[in-house]
């Protein structure tokens, strides 16, 4: 019997020396048949990873072996099935039918392995390896270095390479187990777990409001410099929630930025009203630094999420580094709790949606 069958519906299933349970036949098989079985897992997986990166030099990088040994895996794996999996050209690398059919099965089949894998080396002892995380910039600064000591505290042998950018990341594209984003995940092939909510709301010095006024509605921020972040998926649109009803309107930036930490800085300025998640604003709004404004008309929250491939390589690692992040993080994290404390922000939370903005 083959190491692989396409077989029972379409699905595919992999069994290195026969049904499970079977024993090799003889001792001089068993190194030949689990090495093939090993080729075609690792043929499927590099299938895999060109299929989500579009790329087969991507697929190279990621996967740390030579453009050719990327060509040659797929080739072969072409070749038992006795059909092609891609479409090539010089500038797209696309999936034919035949990959497009098998797409879903062979990443499930990696994912089970990595996970069966990863079981092995946490039944053998304590996780090691290197975790790679993206994370936006406003997101982390400031607030996860505590986290990630207490992280390698607990797995000593973790070893973690965090890529802090205010650029939007795809985790596969990017080479990177997971990224930590406000963004919803860029294809159904990814994971998106909520870690924990992200408020936004809108402040300035108490000297610029007493210089130029405080807003009493929505629409009277025409009338102000308006500092805001441009990586919002409502882009100039903005919805204001307040009793149960909703104020939608446009507006125009003084400062457009795709940095959260330059807004506050800005508004620290004098300079305008910004808007700023609470994760970066909390600690000015709370010694008084920054004052609330339209602290009644609410903007919508979005969630912090780990974005992942269901066929992470380090799905064991990744998991704990989820886990520990959101057990230290609840639903009200620790700098929002400060602000409902004191009043300053309502306990209510608004969460994002297409339709409310």
């Amino acid at each position: 019997m083959t190491a692989f069958r396409l077989a029972c519906n379409g699905r595919l299933r992999a069994f290195p020396h026969g049904a499970p349970g079977t024993p090799f036949p003889d001792a001089k098989s068993r190194p030949a048949q689990y090495s093939a079985a090993v080729d075609r897992l690792q043929s499927i997986e590099t299938f895999v990873r060109v299929a989500q990166t579009q790329s087969f030099a991507e697929a190279a990088r990621q996967l740390r072996v030579a453009n050719s040994v990327v060509t040659t895996r797929v080739k072969q794996l072409e070749e038992f099935l006795g059909a092609p999996l891609f479409h090539r050209s010089t500038r797209v690398v696309r999936l034919s039918d035949m990959g497009q059919a098998f797409l879903r099965d062979c990443t499930e089949l990696v994912g089970r392995a990595n996970d069966i894998v990863d079981q092995m080396r946490d039944a053998r002892g304590t996780p090691s390896g290197t975790l790679r995380v993206h994370a936006l910039t406003g997101m982390v600064l400031g607030r996860f270095a505590t986290l990630l000591r207490e992280f390698q505290t607990n797995y000593p042998d973790i070893h973690l390479e965090l890529i802090v950018s205010d650029a939007v990341a795809d985790p596969v594209k990017a080479g990177v187990d997971c990224a930590l984003q406000i963004f919803p995940a860029a294809s159904q092939e990814l994971v998106s777990r909520p870690l924990f909510p992200v408020r936004r709301l809108l402040c300035a010095t108490p000297a610029y409001l007493e210089a130029h006024g405080t807003p009493a509605t929505p629409r009277e921020l025409h009338r102000h410099k308006l500092g805001l972040y441009s990586g919002y998926p409502t882009r100039d649109r903005w919805t204001f929630h307040h009793n149960g009803e909703q104020t939608t309107i446009y507006l125009a930036a003084a400062l457009l930025t795709n940095s959260v930490h330059l807004l506050r800085e800005y508004a620290l300025e004098h300079a305008g009203i910004v808007c700023l998640p609470t994760l970066v604003a909390g600690d000015a709004i709370a010694r008084g630094d920054l004052r609330v404004v339209l602290a009644e008309h609410q903007l919508s929250s979005f969630s912090l999420s780990a974005v992942y491939a269901g066929t992470s390589r380090n799905a064991l690692k990744l998991r704990l580094f989820i886990e520990h992040i959101a057990t230290r993080f609840t639903r009200v994290p620790p700098w929002d709790a400060t602000l409902i404390e004191r009043g300053m922000i309502p306990a209510e939370l608004i969460e994002f949606s297409r339709s409310s903005g």
